[in-house]
């Protein structure tokens, strides 16, 4: 019996996800229910109507007191008293989404919902093993360096790369947005009502990332997890075997391959119930998402899309091609099982274990390397979260003040993007916070943010596929240039 490849498997589960989810979504989507029984209602409320579509959702109910409240859910109108989603209403109506929860969900936003919880177990398994992972590898992968020079030599290189490709990102992000335009076409789209809290500034935001490189203890960042807290320790402790040596390091070398062996082992095992999971995860999304959410925003997804395909079709395979000198078609082929994860996971974190394992098993690229680089890279790397957020800051920009930001204003927009890609790294929604620093930075109002919204969703899974390919890209630039190391040091001891 034929066997498919992985990365086969996992298509071919992505591709029925998303037939799946969009039949659901075309036929299952409209709802509307008269619930009049108190005993199924909240606890004040007497009577309800729920009007589900895929376009909008009408709740209103009437309480003890005869008041009849109402309220809409809707991604794309943005008129007063409208909420774009379902967790922006939970903030201040709260009986209105238990009414709707309980009673008002179309089949297809139900059914996505359990897609979305069974893909989540999927998840939820990458996630277990990421941090042993993490921690095993890379220990496994100091101690096989030697000395702190090589460490210290990987580490330059793996942020200069970084560094490089952000910026590029960057460039690129603001040169498709200055000449779509997106918020120049068409009408404007109006501003949602959302509740914003101040933005920290982009020295606070630095400044924690400093604070989390030292954790104050080390077993609650494993648990939290704290991904750049957990990477500094496992570095600072794998230098410091290094520099006992002896016995000592043989011992803690040995038990750190060993668990690097294991965990791979438990790796390789999830990994195989892939496609299972990415067929629920992309079910869940395309079953709840409509099309009109696309409608108001179609140039701004146009222009985030070219973009981001700009950077990872033309850019990354470039500095594949000329500095790593490998295939980029060959080297996207090993490395696509994490890139249709990671873009059906919109988790780059959650992903980790997968893009590993397909860096080592399928991309051939030694353990020390993608045991460092790559948890770094999901830690600080961000090509595809920058370039989007350029993008958004400027589209909002265009419909704020019917113009163009001039240069200076955008240049400033690159700096903090630039400098807030790496900052942003590990605080709950990281996004929104990042861009709230880009809009403060502009003097553009931080309440614009839910302009966008509506497709948010979508286009993090596809900056999350562009930030794991970049750091896969910087796996191959960083081998290609410690194995020139080597080459050159064998010469030269000749």
């Amino acid at each position: 019996m034929l066997r498919l490849a992985l990365h086969w498997q996992i298509l071919i589960g992505m591709l029925a996800g998303t037939l799946i989810g969009l039949v659901l979504n075309m036929t299952c989507s409209t709802r509307s229910v008269e619930i009049a029984e108190s005993s199924r209602l909240p606890k004040g409320i007497v009577a309800a109507n729920i009007d589900d579509s895929s376009a909008s959702t009408r709740i209103r109910y009437t309480n003890s007191a005869g008041t009849t409240i109402e309220r809409t859910i809707d991604p794309v109108d943005r008129s007063e008293n409208v909420f774009p989603s379902v967790e922006m209403l939970a903030q201040s109506d709260p009986i209105a989404v238990q009414i709707y929860e309980r009673h008002g969900q179309s089949l297809a936003k139900r059914v996505g919902a359990w897609f979305s919880r069974l893909g989540g177990l999927f998840l939820r398994m990458l996630q277990m093993v990421a941090v042993p992972l993490i921690v095993t590898s890379l220990m496994t992968g100091v101690i096989g360096l030697g000395s702190s020079a090589g460490i210290g030599r990987m580490f330059r290189r793996t942020i200069v790369y970084y560094l490089c490709t952000s910026m590029l990102a960057i460039t690129t992000g603001l040169f498709v947005v200055n000449v779509i335009r997106p918020g120049l076409r068409g009408e404007a789209v109006k501003v949602a009502k959302v509740e914003t809290s101040d933005a920290a500034s982009l020295v606070d935001v630095l400044f924690a990332q400093l604070e989390a490189m030292i954790p104050k203890n080390p077993l609650s960042a494993l648990v939290a997890p704290n991904y750049l807290s957990i990477i500094a320790f496992t570095i600072a402790f794998s230098l410091f075997t290094i520099s006992v040596g002896g016995r000592t390091q043989d011992r803690i070398g040995s038990l750190a391959t060993a668990g690097f062996e294991v965990m791979m082992a438990m790796t390789m095992a999830i990994i195989r119930l892939a496609p299972v999971g990415v067929f629920f995860l992309i079910a869940a999304v395309t079953a709840t998402q409509g099309a009109n959410v696309f409608m108001s925003l179609a140039w701004y997804v146009v222009a985030v899309a070219s973009a981001l395909s700009i950077h990872a079709l033309i850019t990354l395979p470039l500095i594949v091609k000329f500095v790593a000198r490998r295939s980029p078609f060959e080297f996207a082929k090993a490395m696509s099982p994490a890139l249709l994860t990671a873009f059906s996971s919109a988790s780059s974190n959650g992903t980790l274990p997968l893009t590993m394992s397909s860096v080592e098993e399928r991309a051939g690229i030694s353990n020390r390397t993608g045991s460092f680089v790559l948890p770094l890279g999901a830690t600080i790397n961000m090509d595809g979260t920058a370039l989007y957020e350029a993008v958004a800051v400027i589209f909002i920009a265009q419909l704020h003040f019917g113009m163009n930001l001039p240069l200076s204003q955008q240049i400033v927009v690159a700096i903090t993007a630039l400098l807030a890609s790496v900052g942003a790294a590990g605080i709950p929604h990281a996004g929104l916070v990042m861009m709230a620093i880009i809009l403060h930075a502009v003097g553009l109002p931080m309440e614009m943010q839910g302009v966008i919204l509506a497709v948010d969703r979508v286009l993090d899974m596809a900056r999350t596929a562009v930030n794991v390919w970049s750091d896969s890209c910087g796996c191959a630039v960083v081998e290609a240039l410690e194995g020139n190391d080597a080459s050159f040091n064998a010469t030269t001891d000749r």
